[in-house]
């Protein structure tokens, strides 16, 4: 029974260390301390995915905790920004982080409605069949540049890792989700499109989202979501 209950724990802890969270904002190369810029969310122990994309949670994975993040000030327009992990991404998987305007104070906006536009993208490489690599696999930072257009405000910037290893069947891919909270300053007048709501963007069927990433080997893939807006 020891040796049973050893096993059980010790899988468990595995499967968790092959999980990760996002809990650090990037700054210009510079990782702030966890939790500190990001809403912290549900799996900040556990590292647990999100499995269903039509839940509250698929937003910004947050509603199990009272904890508030801080809002980062005076992030220049044209500058570099993105998540830094706990550990690194450890599944195939792709990338997207889509950023909303606050109409205020982001502080306790929630990013209701369709308000979300994708301003960057990890995709799959795939060469017609042959095989399928992740370039998202590995990454212990994803780092993206604000367009230089985007308006001035306070905005959230969310993240979402799609974990597709046990993707084949609907629900099955993990999500790893973060929002951080940034002021951006010396902005443009740039009209970022399409806008989307989260949750509400995907219903769990998109072929970049249910697929068996083994066999046989896509020969193709299609990345979910709205194309990336670049200002």
């Amino acid at each position: 029974m020891m040796k049973l209950l050893l096993a059980v724990f010790f899988s468990l802890t595995a499967l968790a260390s092959a999980h990760y969270t996002f809990p650090s904002l990037v700054v210009n190369g510079q990782t702030t301390p966890a939790w500190q810029y990001v809403r912290r969310t549900n799996n900040y122990q556990s590292n647990g995915p999100v499995t269903d994309v039509k839940s509250q949670d698929f937003r910004c994975y947050n509603s199990a905790g009272s904890a508030t993040a801080q809002t980062y000030t005076g992030v220049s327009a044209g500058s570099k920004i993105g998540f830094a992990t706990n550990g690194a991404i450890s599944h195939p998987s792709i990338t997207n982080i889509y950023m909303a305007k606050a109409p205020g104070s982001v502080a306790d906006w929630k990013g209701d409605g369709a308000v979300w536009f994708k301003v960057f993208e990890i995709s799959a490489v795939t060469n017609g069949g042959t095989s399928i690599s992740w370039p998202s696999s590995g990454m212990a930072k994803v780092e993206f540049t604000i367009p230089q257009s985007l308006p001035s405000g306070e905005y959230l910037v969310r993240i979402e890792n799609a974990a597709l290893h046990s993707a084949s069947a609907q629900g099955g891919a993990q999500w790893y989700i973060s929002c951080a909270q940034v002021q951006v300053v010396n902005g443009g007048n740039g009209n970022p499109s399409p806008l989307v709501s989260i949750p509400g963007l995907y219903t769990g069927t998109e072929p970049g989202i249910m697929l068996n990433i083994y066999y046989p080997v896509p020969k193709t893939y299609i990345q979910p979501g709205p194309a990336v807006w670049r200002g």
